[in-house]
């Protein structure tokens, strides 16, 4: 088992930068492919971005277009999100979510493990 806790969210104007971080707690966090989603108010949780066990490997929603990218340090259990180019729509809450998984480069979309998420808002 995997425990999760995001941090990094906050208010940001459109056009700007933020970077969310995701600390691991419990199982040997390289076992794990991990993953960023998000779920605005009224809206089903989507998928951000995803990343295999060995990071060579991301899955991301369409929206992403090159504005975001995922980085993981196994030496320090951490998951990254880095987003650039925001806009309003982006404004939402993220979670981090991982799942153990016997390959090192498969990304999938179901995770079992969830952080409490942070809230990101995009707005002037």
């Amino acid at each position: 088992q995997v425990a999760l806790v995001e941090s990094g969210g906050g208010l940001v104007q459109p056009g700007g930068s933020l970077r969310l971080s995701c600390t691991a707690s419990g199982r040997r966090f390289s076992d794990y492919r991990m993953a960023w989603f998000r779920q605005a108010p009224g809206k089903d949780r989507e998928l951000v971005i995803a990343i295999s066990r060995n990071g060579d490997y991301t899955n991301y929603g369409e929206f992403v277009r090159g504005r975001f990218t995922i980085s993981r340090d196994d030496a320090k259990n951490m998951v990254y999100l880095q987003m650039n180019s925001l806009k309003p729509e982006d404004t939402a809450v993220y979670f981090c979510a991982a799942r153990f998984d016997s390959l090192y480069d498969y990304v999938g979309s179901d995770y079992d493990y969830w952080g409490q998420g942070t809230q990101v808002t995009v707005s002037s």
